[in-house]
């Protein structure tokens, strides 16, 4: 199956279901097109141009007034290339890379940057063959586009760098020899074109984004068998209320519960408390803030990934080549540093609820098993689930708050968005570690209430989740039922 690389707006949906059926990129007749006839106009503009342009014929950041000799301009685009890979960290996750490379064919597929229609073409047969260049965390500011990250990213193309091929790190060079590729001669302005852009801060957004909202779905599902466990009150989720305080989230959170919650024994049984506490009585208003906050985020990703991101652009029809700042991560930055917000939040309120089951409390036995004191039963798992909440509130000091000036002061502002994009992806990983924690516990509770039970759409749950995971009778060895729960709510086959 292929998909069509073209000016039609792509939607994260669109891209998900691009990455997980392994579809081929080709592209469109007109992108094709694009490409070329800006290549030509270009080529044309270097015989006759009477004026430096900023990358295409001089020197980068703070050397923008140093003009190149005609015949050493694919020798800067190359030396751009290499002097920039300078990245540093973790290696990021093949997934992200892979979403990187769509992303930079995208972007230069709109037909303003430049580039050859070898280069695109290179980028597309990496993608559809698997060949992930490895691309390091660390080095961008998010302001220039993401420079050193992208440089990796750009280093197999001529014949440099490593990528992770069939499971192994590999000598670029080795692989394109395996595949009879040559190494590509940059043009002018290449160089920039597959620097400048904003493709590592975006894919590491399309990753959160996509797995928040997976995680969001499962945080209802998750809280509504805590709250049923808990024995709590269905009242703060009826519709009158919402009505009262009309936020999008919020009244879809409340359908949500009633809809998971519907046919159950436990929630319909009179109750002896007036009330829950807040970590039940307001999930609509938190688990809906968390969908009100991710939908925003993923407008404004998909603008991003539907946009020309490099510098500097170029316009055929209009004769003009504009040096501006499209590279610029900030429209993105503070967004994610929302998210992360946003999801720590979702984490937050999902480990008090894990506390309230293991309390002791509404019949429940304390730390949820039946004899305590010589079984420490659920007491540490909400110990890790509350570390990892606190972790997140210092990962959530917003990155896009901070502005280290580079280049000689001619880069003065920078987003930091890169700083936000891989700390997001760190957030919104243990929020699905707590999550999965607390619904390690509520299945735990929910078997104490038997024989009354859970909504039939819990129990099909449950009855999944039994499969992996046991009831625990006496102390046992925790972490592999947490890696299995996280695991579990990995699924996508599961009736929820």
């Amino acid at each position: 199956m292929n998909h069509i690389i073209s000016n039609e707006r792509l939607t994260l949906e669109r891209l998900k279901a691009i990455i997980d059926n392994s579809e081929k990129l080709v592209l469109s007749e007109a992108s094709e097109g694009a490409i070329i006839k800006c290549r030509e106009y270009l080529d044309r503009k270097m015989e006759d141009i009477d004026r430096p342009l900023y990358g295409i014929t001089t020197g980068f950041g703070s050397l923008y007034n140093v003009t190149i000799p005609k015949d050493e301009l694919s020798q800067l685009q190359y030396n751009l290339v290499v002097s920039h890979a300078c990245g540093a960290g973790e290696p990021v996750r093949p997934e992200i890379v892979k979403l990187m490379l769509f992303l930079k064919v995208q972007n230069l597929a709109y037909g303003h940057s430049g580039v050859q229609l070898i280069t695109v073409q290179r980028l597309m047969d990496m993608f559809n063959e698997d060949i992930l260049p490895v691309v390091y965390q660390q080095g961008s500011l998010g302001a220039s586009g993401d420079l050193a990250p992208l440089a990796h990213l750009s280093l197999p193309l001529i014949g440099l760098g490593e990528v992770m091929y069939k499971g192994e790190i590999r000598p670029s060079a080795e692989v394109w020899k395996e595949k009879g590729w040559e190494p590509i001669k940059l043009q002018s302005k290449e160089g920039l074109a597959l620097l400048n852009g904003t493709q590592f801060m975006s894919a590491h957004a399309v990753w959160s984004i996509l797995k928040s909202m997976r995680l969001s779905r499962w945080a209802d599902l998750i809280g509504a068998m805590s709250l049923d466990a808990f024995d709590g009150r269905i009242e703060p989720f009826l519709p009158l209320t919402h009505q009262l305080r009309p936020h999008t989230g919020q009244i879809s959170t409340g359908k949500r519960f009633m809809s998971i919650l519907a046919g159950s024994q436990l929630i319909s049984r009179v109750k002896e408390h007036v009330q829950d506490p807040y970590s039940f009585r307001c999930i609509p208003q938190v688990h809906g803030a968390v969908k009100d906050n991710i939908m925003y985020v993923k407008s404004v990703i998909e603008n991003e990934i539907n946009s020309a991101t490099d510098n500097p652009n170029i316009f055929p029809d209009e004769d003009m080549i504009i040096s501006a700042g499209n590279f610029h991560g900030e429209p993105i930055a503070i967004p994610m540093d929302a998210l992360a917000i946003a999801m720590s939040e979702l984490a937050s309120i999902s480990e008090r609820r894990t506390y309230q089951l293991i309390h002791g409390l509404r019949g429940l036995p304390k730390y949820l098993v039946v004899n305590p004191g010589l079984n420490s039963g659920f007491m540490i798992p909400q110990y890790t689930a509350a570390s990892i909440v606190s972790q997140n509130k210092g990962l959530c000091w917003p990155a896009s708050c901070d502005s280290i000036p580079s280049s000689q002061g001619q880069e003065d502002h920078v987003s930091m968005g890169s700083n936000a994009a891989t700390k997001l992806v760190r957030v919104v990983d243990n929020a699905e570690t707590v999550l999965a924690i607390e619904l390690f516990n509520a299945a735990q509770a929910m078997e104490f209430r038997r024989p009354a039970k859970s909504s039939p759409l819990l129990e099909r749950v449950l009855k999944h989740y039994r499969k992996e995971v046991p009831f625990i009778t006496d102390d046992a060895y925790m972490h592999p039922f947490i890696e299995k729960s996280i695991e579990f709510i990995r699924k996508e086959n599961l009736p929820i």
